[in-house]
């Protein structure tokens, strides 16, 4: 099976809506649809993203502005995954880098240390298990290496409950990564990969 593993660009914004308009990757409640708008480097105050439409319409305003930053996986021409990977330091304004990331910076790495973080994973419900949220990590990490980065960083739950409430992975898609644990954050942990 080719999977292919592409860099999200807004001449792909179609593809990307595409994947969350019909793929459940959480829920199958069409007003749960995140379209990943929650973790970008684009300041949330006053935004409204109450409802799936107006996520949507951020998510097409955030790729045409380079403000959402990840990979999409493809199989036979379709997208079958996503993963969410900015820079940390561009993210502490985003709705949910104000509430996760603020406590990551209590760490023996200082803020000036240039890191990758990896906010988010969304697999078609058909292609679990078969690797896409580890090929999807490799391609981060492949990137970060030729981007300068000094660190990746993840925040996944201490224990996996499903994928609606670990869309960050488990520890082991990380641990099998070369990824080490920090510190906790509860219930989240915070895993770091050194680059150089």
């Amino acid at each position: 099976m080719y999977i292919e593993i592409k860099r999200l660009t807004p001449e792909l914004v179609d593809d990307y809506l595409n994947f969350f308009d019909t793929v459940p990757h959480n829920t199958n409640k069409a007003e749960e649809r995140c379209y990943c708008v929650g973790w970008s480097n684009a300041d949330s105050d006053g935004v409204d993203s109450s409802t799936a439409e107006k996520r949507r319409e951020l998510a097409a305003k955030y790729i045409a502005g380079r403000n959402l930053d990840g990979y999409l996986a493809y199989y036979s021409g379709k997208v079958i995954g996503w993963c969410n990977a900015n820079t940390k330091s561009e993210c502490f304004k985003c709705q949910y880098g104000r509430m996760y990331l603020e406590c990551t910076n209590r760490t023996e790495t200082p803020i000036k240390d240039n890191v990758k973080s990896v906010f988010c994973f969304a697999v078609a419900p058909e292609m679990r298990g078969k690797g896409i949220a580890g090929l999807l990590l490799e391609r981060v990490i492949s990137d970060a290496v030729k981007d300068g980065f000094d660190y990746v960083e993840a925040y996944p739950n201490k224990e996996f409950v499903d994928t609606l409430f670990d869309c960050m992975g488990p520890v082991g898609l990380y641990e099998k990564a070369g990824f080490y644990k920090c510190y906790e954050i509860d219930p989240k942990l915070v895993m770091r990969k050194k680059l150089k």
